[in-house]
């Protein structure tokens, strides 16, 4: 099961808008029995044994009535289902009420008792048959000792709305809204939408039956693992913490999913960060196989790290460490540069987003930009106030300051002459542009890394605080940028501090592409390289001969302290062992790094034959994350879609939401109990009673 792409968060799909289609990303179970999408009417019950019919079964049953043998045609088994009207002109179901005209074939009487009413044949009083809800899937069998005959219900309407409420990230308040149940008793009179505690009651069941899923695939990590730690507060000032687990398997892919979404009690300190993480670590068994921690820089998050530390140091769980997360620092260094230029690029920003909503300035705008020849945009332009928004705003300023006067002018009744840049602004915008560039091109390249290292970030922050230095002393600069430069450096250089140690330096020169050579000049330290070398002969020189090393202890018990021949040959073989251990490492540091473009998961791949006993160090180490979160969601315009969901979600629905929208994501199907929800049955279905409804003739 591949978790790629979970998190507490992600892209809506669909807004405000219902999308009914399938998503190509969840795999589908045609092996599955297509019956096995249930659910019961009112209240969730347990304890009841369903009997499997099958989803929009055609199977036409005897309600008990003898019939005569002349009027043994299909005819007769569907009209007794049906009661003509006094004039004379049509049918109306008994069930469900829904009429057809007299002339309606009998076909299509039948496929509407056989769509809407699985087990018609079923009901022994016909003549006052029990409402059965429209579209069942199953039916349920009430104990023997209950006489009333058994309800049956399809909700497809409803789970399609539950998935539709998932990936969207809505709250389940907004299937209370009364004008969406009359939208769709508009469409069908018959559909009956679950009260708005059924949906939170449902949602609940969901997320706990599909958590058991995720605690099974976490039990079979055979590795150790790395956790990130992400926080924000919601609409109603409460702290919730997603826990998101890392892992690298036995064919050298990454895997993550999302453990939990916490609420941090008050006084949402260190301690209630500590106490929550725990809980999620021992739900799942996995605080003892926990290698690294990744949170977000925030002082409470650095106390909680700091605790697990002690904590797993006193229990002697082997190395463990906490990282700042580099997208956070990275993006709060960014925001020190752009301080002095906040107000021009506000400027900018209102041009533009008069510009992305108007369809004949933009016309204008994109027949000047060709006369002027200052590039080809793509509308309408990122305009968030984020890293990517902001250089948006810098770049257009900078490359097509022409086409923006022209349109200004052009529309100053409009735009008004306000948001012309003065020589001033002008100069401050081409110069931030020009110190900024390379720092847009490392972050692409932060963003779009296939696998995102340690030591890749450490390479790429190191390139930072050189183009930091270089401004802040160049002779060139204005004192504003030379400013600016230097608040930039005081953060860079505290996280070079907090990251630079043994265990950044291990996990750094396991990536292929990085080794000694590229590493930071700070990190590049003899004894760290001694204490790697330490280490990786501590606990993986041998870990490919557990049994052999334990029958050599046991040898030398039993001889009190003697030398047998025996186990001379012994000592030979564990030095021979010990000797080739340490060659790979030292066959893999003398070897030059591999090109940039590299897969490093996959070149461990193919290599592991080479270095069977390094790769299994570098299998644990690799998965170390230097960021907390997917960079783009810092940088990018997905950060505020994520946002806008995580703030406007109820208390109530933040962690069954967030977490069953992460789960379906990275490709687990929706599960209900012991039930997984086919929802391309359910499209199947909703198919056929469009076609039934439209065959329904006026009176």
């Amino acid at each position: 099961m591949n978790f790629q792409t979970g998190t507490a968060g992600g892209k809506s799909t669909g807004g405000n808008v219902m999308d009914w289609g399938v998503n190509n990303a969840y795999k589908t179970l045609k092996e599955m029995d297509p019956k096995a999408v249930t659910m019961m009417d009112g209240a969730i019950i347990p304890a009841i044994d369903p009997i499997d019919i099958g989803i929009g079964s055609s199977e036409k049953g005897n309600a008990g009535v003898p019939a005569k043998p002349r009027k043994k045609t299909m005819t007769s088994v569907y009209l007794k289902y049906f009661e003509t009207a006094t004039d004379g002109k049509s049918r109306r179901c008994k069930f469900c009420g829904q009429s057809y005209s007299i002339a309606t074939a009998t076909g299509n009487l039948g496929r509407h008792l056989s769509n809407r009413h699985p087990g018609y044949d079923k009901v022994e009083d016909i003549s006052n048959p029990t409402p059965i809800p429209s579209q069942p899937v199953t039916v349920a069998k009430r104990p023997q000792t209950q006489v009333k005959t058994p309800q049956m219900e399809l909700d497809h309407v409803n789970w399609l709305l539950i998935k539709w409420l998932i990936l969207a990230s809505l709250p389940t308040s907004a299937l209370a809204e009364k004008w969406l149940a009359n939208s769709f008793k508009f469409l069908n009179p018959s559909v009956q939408l679950w009260p708005g505690e059924r949906f939170v009651a449902v949602l609940r069941e969901v997320f706990r039956s599909m958590r058991e899923d995720v605690r099974v695939v976490v039990d079979q990590i055979s590795s150790r693992a790395s956790i990130t730690l992400d926080f924000w507060t919601s609409y109603a000032q409460m702290l919730y913490m997603s826990v998101t687990c890392q892992w690298i398997d036995e064919n050298w892919s990454f895997q993550k999913v999302l453990l939990d979404v916490c609420h941090i009690p008050c006084p949402c300190g260190g301690n209630e960060i500590y106490e929550s993480l725990m809980k999620v670590l021992k739900f799942y068994n996995i605080d003892n196989r926990i290698l690294s921690c990744t949170h977000d820089n925030s002082p409470n998050a650095v106390h909680a790290c700091h605790s697990l530390k002690d904590d797993m140091d006193s229990q002697k769980m082997g190395p463990f460490c906490y990282v700042p997360c580099a997208a956070h620092t990275l993006n709060s260094i960014i925001d020190d540069g752009l301080n002095t230029t906040k107000s021009i690029i506000s400027k900018i920003r209102e041009f533009v987003l008069e510009m992305n909503a108007s369809s004949q300035i933009l016309e204008d705008f994109l027949q000047y930009t060709t006369a002027y020849q200052e590039g080809n945009w793509k509308f309408p332009l990122d305009v968030s106030a984020r890293w990517s928004g902001n250089y948006q705003m810098l770049d257009i300023a900078r490359k097509a300051g022409k086409s923006m006067d022209t349109i200004i002018r052009k529309y100053e009744e409009q735009l008004g002459s306000r948001l012309l840049l003065n020589p001033a602004e002008k100069t401050a915008v081409s110069m931030m542009h020009a110190y900024l560039e390379p720092f847009y091109k490392t972050i692409n390249d932060i963003c779009t890394t296939k696998v995102l290292t340690i030591g890749l970030v450490l390479f790429f922050m190191d390139h930072i605080s050189e183009m930091i230095g270089a401004c802040r002393d160049s002779r060139h600069n204005p004192d504003w940028l030379k400013a600016a430069a230097e608040e930039m450096g005081v953060k860079a250089r505290n996280y070079s501090d907090q990251i630079c140690n043994v265990f950044t330096y291990m996990t750094a020169i396991l990536d292929p592409r990085i080794k000694v050579e590229l590493i930071p000049e700070s990190l590049n330290c003899e004894n760290y390289l001694e204490e790697a070398r330490s280490h990786f002969m501590r606990n993986y020189s041998t870990s490919h001969f557990p049994c052999m090393t334990n029958s050599y202890a046991a040898q030398e018990l039993d001889d009190g302290g003697s030398v047998s021949f025996a186990e001379e040959i012994a000592r030979k073989k564990r030095r021979a062992s010990m000797s080739s251990a340490t060659d790979e490492l030292t066959q893999y540091l003398s070897e030059p790094p591999a090109p940039m473009p590299t897969d490093v998961l996959e070149w461990w791949k193919v290599n592991s034959s080479r270095y069977p006993r390094l790769s299994l160090m570098a299998r644990d180490f690799l998965v170390v994350q230097a960021t907390a979160v997917a960079p783009e969601e810092i940088f990018c315009i997905k950060g505020d879609e994520i946002d806008r969901q995580r703030f406007s979600t109820t208390h109530e629905d933040t962690q069954p939401l967030h977490c069953v929208r992460s789960w379906m994501q990275g490709g687990m199907k929706l599960k209900y109990k012991s039930t997984e929800i086919d929802f391309d049955k359910l499209m199947e279905l909703a198919a056929e009673t469009s076609t039934a409804a439209s065959e329904k003739k006026p009176k």
